[in-house]
């Protein structure tokens, strides 16, 4: 309804960007007859190169463009945000679902080997203590105990890669004790929740980009951004876990949460102690290398304990095939939710509508009287629960306007770290499981996106 209305109001000179248009593409804005032009315009135009005339060049600033074909003369202005709905449908397989079936094919290879071993057994049974108090419903030593250590440790290290697989995983076990399959379960809701606020170690793409924009200390927003984090996963626990009346004053819980918090701030203070070159070498090459150790660990461990693959009438490599088939499966299920979603967000932002709500929002922020260096961020902020691509490109263009040492850059930086892409991740998650009844997932997981918008403009106030 917006975009007809834009047509017929004069709005939008065309709808057809918003169904075939491409990112960064300039925008039809009018066609006009030579002779309608500026005699200035007119007489550039007749002896310009292929008849493509360019004004108001300005490299921060979209350009007006005029090409003249035969009689009449097309102008373009400003460039398109995203992807249109048929180009959205293409991407969406080639760009994100078929390197996301690479990504589930090979973490999932890795998981059965894992769970023929023998590893994850060992490694739910000494964690049951610690997650029977998170998870009541979850028996003592379930496998998804260990698929989610997986996923939060992936998610704590910015191995988004992994981290995706290893959450699939731990659904789907979640699944196999839900009493009602079509609805989300105590456990899953919290799992999802907890997952939503993506407590972050070290955001290795977030330093990257900052590097690719010639910031002064590319890791001068990581502490910042695991702060935030680690507020909204505290939010995210204590929110469902009142919904779900569990029992905050246990011993083990609480010795959970001190010892992640006293690894965390001994961590920080060994990065600190670092020079700018000794920042950039530990962030950049941490995740990595315990990637490689969890891979190395899991053929060690399954070639020591090749026993129990022949009691299972298998190898250690028919398992990894077993697991990388069961990913893929995995994949082909859920692409049809990822293309409702995206196409559906898609859409928004085309439609110009997204920019009428932040623009609102922006304003409603500024006569409150928030400084205008975190109004410009606020897009990113916005934007994050529906397009993790969206938002970044947003980051990416508040650095290059404002600078990437900014208040409105970094804080850009530290939104994009710390919320999670929340429609996208319920469309995969509850998708790969058929579970279409989320109960209070979403209300909860944009409400810790919420706190952890409220935070990072807090702490960002507070470090820069």
């Amino acid at each position: 309804m917006f975009i007809v209305a834009g047509l017929f109001l004069n709005e939008h000179y065309t709808v057809d960007f918003v169904l075939n248009g491409k990112k960064d593409d300039p925008i039809l804005i009018g066609e006009k007859y030579l002779y309608q032009l500026p005699k200035a315009t007119r007489d550039t135009l007749k002896t310009a190169p292929e008849g493509i005339f360019t004004v108001n060049k300005n490299e921060t600033d979209p350009d007006t463009t005029y090409i003249f074909k035969a009689k009449s003369v097309q102008v373009f202005s400003g460039v398109q945000k995203s992807d249109g709905l048929l180009q959205t449908c293409k991407n969406s397989l080639f760009d994100i679902i078929l390197p996301l079936l690479a990504y589930l094919a090979f973490f999932c290879g890795i998981m059965q080997l894992l769970i023929d071993s023998g590893a994850t057994e060992k490694l739910a049974r000494r964690l049951s203590p610690l997650f029977v108090k998170v998870f009541p419903s979850v028996p003592k030593g379930h496998e998804s105990i260990s698929y989610m250590t997986l996923n939060f440790s992936a998610n704590f290290l910015g191995l988004d890669s992994a981290a995706t697989p290893f959450g699939l995983k731990a659904m789907q076990s979640l699944q196999e004790i839900n009493p009602d399959k079509e609805k989300a379960s105590d456990a899953q809701i919290m799992f999802m929740c907890l997952h939503a606020a993506g407590l972050t170690l070290i955001p290795t793409s977030i330093i990257g980009y900052r590097a690719a924009q010639d910031a002064a200390n590319p890791a001068d927003v990581m502490l910042p951004c695991i702060i935030t984090s680690f507020i909204g996963t505290i939010a995210a626990f204590l929110i469902v876990g009142i919904k779900q009346r569990i029992n905050f004053k246990s011993a083990t819980l609480l010795l959970a949460i001190t010892s992640v918090l006293a690894a965390i701030i001994g961590l920080l203070f060994y990065i600190n102690s670092l020079d700018l070159i000794g920042k950039n070498y530990f962030t950049g090459n941490f995740s990595g290398l315990l990637l490689i150790s969890i891979i190395g660990f899991t053929l060690i461990f399954s070639f020591l304990n090749e026993r129990k693959f022949k009691d299972k009438e298998t190898t250690v490599f028919d398992s990894f095939v077993t697991g990388a088939k069961s990913g893929m499966n995995t994949g082909v299920t859920i692409f049809p939710y990822v293309l409702g979603m995206l196409v559906a967000i898609s859409v928004f932002r085309n439609s110009g509508l997204f920019e009428v709500i932040s623009n609102w929002i922006s304003q409603g922020f500024f006569f409150m009287g928030v400084s205008k260096d975190v109004t410009d961020s606020l897009p990113v902020a916005m934007l994050r629960p529906f397009s993790s691509g969206g938002s970044r490109g947003f980051m990416i263009d508040a650095m290059q306007t404002y600078g990437p040492d900014s208040l409105t850059g970094r804080l850009s930086c530290i939104f994009q770290c710390s919320a999670e892409t929340t429609f996208y991740v319920i469309a995969v998650y509850f998708g790969a499981i058929n579970v279409r009844n989320t109960r209070y997932t979403l209300g909860t997981m944009l409400l810790v996106d919420l706190i952890c918008v409220v935070s990072a403009i807090g702490v960002a106030l507070w470090f820069f």
